[in-house]
C-alpha cells in the first residue's frame, strides 16, 4: 500500500517513491548480519561506564591557567567536517559539545539520552536509560538512571563506534552502531551534519521479546553562544518544538523538529533547527511526546516504562525561558530467533559560523542543503535513506587497512581512532555570506582548544596527514590559504610574551613579516582566515621552520596526488620562492644552513636555539630538494640549479657541524647542544616520504634513529610512553625546560615512520605503541589525545592536532 498524501503533485510522488525503497532497503537488506558480529576485532575496546583506575590528567601546574581537562569517559564524536561535532561518551550521557565554530563545552545534557525497554513474553518489563551514571540533584527523579558498569561493552573505530548491550534482565541482545558520515574522497557527505544511530536487534531465546528504544533531546537552540567551556549563558526563550509524520513508502517517517520563533530568518551561529527521526514501517511502532519540561519528565517516563511506548502528546507551547524537550520512542516485537535492524538519526541545521570580529561564514554542508537554517528534518530523512549505504561505504574504506595482519592490532585501530581530530578539532569548512558559489570554500581544523589557532602550520605540518592522504583536496586549499599570506606585510604590534617573561619588560612583535609564513589562519575569538599569525607566546617572524615545512606540505601534496596538479605547483610557486628566500637571510654567517636565534624559534616553543641545529637544519635542506623538484616540473631551470647549489652547500655544513658519530647534535651553541633529539631528522623524514632522496647518508640516518630507539625511547620510562623529545648522551633525562622533557605524541609518530622508511620496523612500532599505551591503557586519554606528557603520564594541551600524525606511518614512501 502505497501511504501518500494525494494533494501532492507527481514529482513530489516520485521524489517519495525513490526515498520509501531506500529507507526500506536499509531497513531490510542489512538484517542477516547482527553488529556485534560486524565489529572489526582492532577496534578499540573498554567496558560501558567501567572506571579508569589511576587516570591521568593535566599537569597539576596548569590547573590554574584553565588548561581542560574534561576526564577520561570520552567517546568517539559524532559530526561531519567543518559542521560542529557532539559525542556521547562511553558511559552513555551526551556531554561534549564542539557545535560554535571554535567552542568547546563540556556538560552532560541530561535529558538527552537513550532508553531501553523490554519484555519477554509472559515476563516483566524492564525499562533502563542507557547510561551509567545519574543526574545530580535529583533531576529526572522518576527515570531509571544508572545502567549496570559492565553490562557489555563499548567499541570505536572512528567514524563509527558501538554499544554492545549486555545485561541479564535483557533477553534480547542489542547493538547500537554509531556514525557519521565521514568518507574517504567525499566533499559532500562528510561534512553533512547528521548522526546515524543503527539498533541491532536479536532474539536469541524461545519467546518474542518486545524491545522499544527511546530517544529524549533538548531543544538547544541558543544555548552554543559564546566560547564558555559550559551552557550556563544559553537562552530559550523562544524555542519551540513540532511532531512531524511524513508518509513515505510502506511507512512514515517520524519525529520531532526542535525549532524556534524569530522575526526574520536565521541570521546567528547559534540559531537554526535540529531533529530526532526514525522510520515507523511493518513491525515497527514509533510514539512521541513532542515537549516535555523537568517538572513532567514522569510523562515520559512512566508510559514507556510500562509498555515501551510513549503517550503521543502533541501538546506544544513556546518556551519562555524554560529548557524544553521532545522524545520518541521506536517498538517492535521479535520473534525467537529473529534479528531486526532500526535506525534512528539525531541531525542539526545551523548553517552560520561567526567568530568574534562580527564576520559570518556559511557552513559547507549549505551547499547542499541551503542557507535558511530550517533543513534539520531533510538531513535527519537523508540519513535514514543512507545509513545502510554509508556503513558499507566504512568498512569497505577500512578494511584492507583494519585486514593488514603485517601490522599490530592496537596500531590498526589507533589509525582511525586518532582520525577523530579532524572533524572534532574545531574543524571549520565554508564560505563568507554572500561570497559567490565559485568562491573556494575555506577549510582548516585547530591546533587545539586550549591553543585555538586555526591551522597551526608548524603542527600540522604532521597532523595533516590523514587530510592529505583522504581528502587532499582540502589539505590542497589550506596551502594555498597559506600561500596568500606569505607576501602580506601587516604591522600591527602586539606584545611578544615569552620575551616579555624573559626580560621582564615589555616586548613587542610585529603582526606578521613579510615573506614569513605564518604560524596560523587565525583564532575563532578574532577573524580567523582574514587575519593570521595570532600566536603571540613567540615571535613567529623569524622562526627557522614554518617557511621549510610550508614548502615541503606543498610538494607532500603534489606527490600523493601523483604529481598532476600543475595548477597547485604554478599557483603557490611564487610563494614557495619568497619562503626560502626570507629564511635564507638567517644564514647570517654563510655556511649554507639558518641560524638559531638564541630563543626557541622553531615548534619546540620552549627550547632554545642556538647556532645551526638538526631540527630546523635539516628542515631547510628537504626544503630545499623539494624546492628544487618544483623548479624542475616547472621548467625553472635557473631556480633549479640554484636551490641545488643551496642544498650541496647546506649538506657539507649539516653533516660537518652536526654528525657525532652516533646522531645529530641538537645545535651548535645552546646548552643543550649535545642532546639526542628524538625529532632530529624531521627533514628527512619528509624526504623520504616524499622521493626526495637522502638529506645525509642512509647509514647516518639508519644509526641516528638506532640511536633515538635506544636511548629516547627505551631509556624513558621503560619505553612504555614514546620517545621523549631530548635526552643527554648518557641517558638521562634533561629537566632545564618543560617541553625538553615531554613526549610529543604526534612527533614520536613522525620518528617511528621514518623508522619505518629505514628498515627499523619492530623499533618503528615499539615507538609508536608507546603513544598507544599510554593513551588507551593507562591513563584514558582517548579521544582528547594530547600534545604532550611528562614521565608521570600528566598531559598538556588535549584534544590535540600533531597526534594524527599516526597516519606518516602508512606513507613512509610516495605511492606507486
Amino acid at each position: 500500500m502505497l501511504l501518500i498524501n494525494p494533494s501532492e503533485d507527481s514529482m513530489s510522488l516520485f521524489a517519495r517513491f525513490v526515498f520509501g525503497c531506500a529507507l526500506m532497503l536499509c531497513l531490510v537488506a542489512s538484517t542477516p548480519l547482527f553488529a556485534a558480529d560486524g565489529i572489526p576485532k582492532v577496534a578499540w575496546k573498554r567496558g560501558i561506564g567501567v572506571p579508569l583506575e589511576n587516570a591521568g590528567g593535566r599537569k597539576p601546574a596548569l590547573a590554574s591557567t584553565g588548561m581542560i581537562d574534561d576526564g577520561y569517559w570520552q567517546g568517539a564524536p559524532v559530526g561531519g567536517f567543518g559542521s560542529g561535532t557532539f559525542s556521547r561518551t562511553y558511559r552513555g550521557d551526551f556531554a561534549r559539545w564542539h557545535i560554535k565554530g571554535g567552542a568547546h563545552k563540556y556538560q552532560t545534557v541530561w535529558t538527552n539520552q537513550f532508553a531501553m525497554f523490554q519484555q519477554s513474553e509472559g515476563g516483566e518489563p524492564v525499562a533502563q536509560v542507557l547510561t551509567a551514571a545519574h543526574p545530580e540533584g535529583g533531576e529526572l527523579a522518576s527515570w531509571k538512571w544508572d545502567y549496570p558498569a559492565g553490562a557489555g561493552d563499548y567499541y570505536s573505530l572512528y567514524p563509527k563506534s558501538w554499544y554492545d548491550y549486555r545485561w541479564e534482565k535483557f533477553p534480547a541482545h542489542v547493538t547500537l552502531e554509531q556514525f557519521s558520515p565521514v568518507l574517504p574522497n567525499n566533499y559532500r557527505e562528510s561534512s553533512y551534519p547528521v548522526a546515524v544511530y543503527r539498533w541491532h536487534a536479536e532474539n536469541p531465546t524461545d519467546k518474542p521479546v518486545t524491545v522499544s528504544v527511546m530517544l529524549s533531546w533538548t531543544n538547544m537552540l541558543g544555548w552554543f553562544r559564546d566560547y564558555s567551556r559550559d551552557m550556563k549563558s544559553g537562552l530559550n526563550v523562544g524555542n519551540r518544538n513540532r511532531f512531524v509524520d511524513e508518509p513515505a513508502v510502506n511507512g512514515h517517517v517520524k519525529g520531532i523538529v526542535f525549532d524556534r520563533v524569530r522575526p526574520h530568518g536565521v541570521q546567528d551561529d547559534w540559531d537554526g533547527q535540529w531533529a530526532i527521526a526514525s522510520v515507523e514501517s511493518h513491525g515497527v511502532e514509533v510514539t512521541y511526546q513532542t515537549t516535555f519540561v523537568e517538572e513532567t519528565n514522569e510523562k515520559v517516563w512512566q508510559p514507556f516504562a510500562k509498555d515501551g511506548r510513549l503517550s503521543n502528546d502533541n501538546t506544544v507551547w513556546t518556551s519562555s525561558d524554560e529548557p524544553i524537550a521532545g522524545a520518541i520512542a521506536v517498538r517492535f516485537t521479535l520473534k525467537p530467533g529473529e534479528k531486526r535492524v532500526v535506525p534512528v538519526t539525531i541531525s542539526w541545521d545551523m548553517p552560520v559560523v561567526q567568530f568574534g570580529a562580527g564576520r559570518r561564514w556559511h557552513r559547507h554542508y549549505t551547499d547542499f542543503y541551503g542557507t535558511t537554517g530550517t533543513n534539520a528534518w531533510k538531513i535527519a530523512k537523508d540519513g535514514l535513506q543512507n545509513s545502510l549505504k554509508w556503513s558499507d561505504q566504512i568498512d569497505a574504506w577500512q578494511k584492507p587497512y583494519v585486514n593488514d595482519e603485517s601490522k599490530p592490532e592496537w596500531y590498526r585501530g589507533a589509525l582511525f581512532n586518532e582520525m577523530y581530530i579532524l572533524a572534532d578539532g574545531g574543524s571549520f569548512w565554508g564560505r563568507p555570506v554572500g561570497a559567490g558559489p565559485k568562491t573556494p570554500a575555506t577549510f582548516a581544523f585547530m591546533e587545539c582548544y586550549d591553543y585555538p589557532f586555526y591551522a597551526t602550520l608548524d603542527v600540522r605540518f604532521y597532523g595533516s596527514m590523514p587530510l592529505v592522504k583522504f581528502w587532499p583536496e582540502l589539505d590542497k586549499q589550506e596551502l594555498k590559504q597559506f600561500a596568500d599570506t606569505v607576501s602580506e606585510d601587516l604591522t600591527q604590534k602586539y606584545i611578544w610574551v615569552w620575551k616579555t617573561r624573559e626580560a621582564k619588560s615589555l616586548q613587542l612583535r610585529l603582526r606578521k613579516a613579510k615573506g614569513a609564513v605564518p604560524h596560523d589562519l587565525g583564532v575563532p575569538q578574532e577573524d580567523p582566515f582574514k587575519l593570521p599569525n595570532a600566536f603571540s607566546w613567540q615571535n613567529t617572524n623569524d622562526w627557522k621552520d614554518l617557511n621549510s615545512k610550508f614548502v615541503l606540505m606543498i610538494y607532500r601534496d603534489y606527490v600523493f596526488t601523483g604529481k598532476s596538479d600543475l595548477a597547485f605547483l604554478k599557483y603557490t610557486w611564487p610563494s614557495v620562492q619568497e619562503a626560502l628566500a626570507h629564511l635564507k637571510q638567517y644564514d647570517r654567517i654563510g655556511d649554507g644552513l639558518p641560524q638559531g636565534d638564541n630563543y626557541p624559534d622553531q615548534t619546540y616553543d620552549e627550547w632554545i636555539v642556538q647556532g645551526d641545529s638538526a631540527y630546523s637544519g635539516g628542515l631547510w635542506l628537504a626544503s630545499l630538494r623539494a624546492a628544487e623538484e618544483i623548479a624542475k616540473v616547472l621548467g625553472q631551470s635557473s631556480a633549479a640549479n640554484k636551490y641545488h647549489d643551496w642544498f650541496t652547500k647546506g649538506q657539507k655544513t649539516y653533516v660537518d657541524k652536526l654528525w657525532t658519530g652516533e646522531y645529530f647534535r641538537y645545535d651548535t651553541l645552546s646548552e643543550y647542544r649535545d642532546n639526542i633529539q628524538a625529532d632530529q631528522l624531521a627533514g628527512q623524514w619528509y624526504a623520504s616520504m616524499s622521493g626526495l632522496g637522502d638529506l645525509v647518508p642512509h647509514e647516518m640516518q639508519v644509526k641516528a634513529m638506532k640511536k633515538v630507539y635506544d636511548f629516547n625511547v627505551m631509556k624513558f620510562a621503560k619505553g612504555e610512553m614514546g620517545a621523549v623529545n631530548g635526552i643527554a648522551p648518557d641517558g638521562t633525562l634533561v629537566t632545564s625546560n618543560q617541553q625538553v622533557q615531554e613526549v610529543w605524541t604526534g612527533t614520536t609518530f613522525g620518528a617511528a615512520a621514518l623508522m619505518l622508511s629505514e628498515g627499523l620496523k619492530d623499533e618503528g612500532f615499539r615507538t609508536a605503541w608507546g603513544v598507544y599505551h599510554t593513551t588507551y591503557e593507562t591513563q584514558g586519554y582517548w579521544f582528547r589525545t594530547p600534545e604532550a606528557w611528562d614521565q608521570s603520564g600528566h598531559y598538556r594541551a588535549s584534544m590535540y592536532m600533531r597526534p594524527a600524525a599516526i597516519w606518516a606511518m602508512e606513507m613512509t614512501a610516495p605511492p606507486k
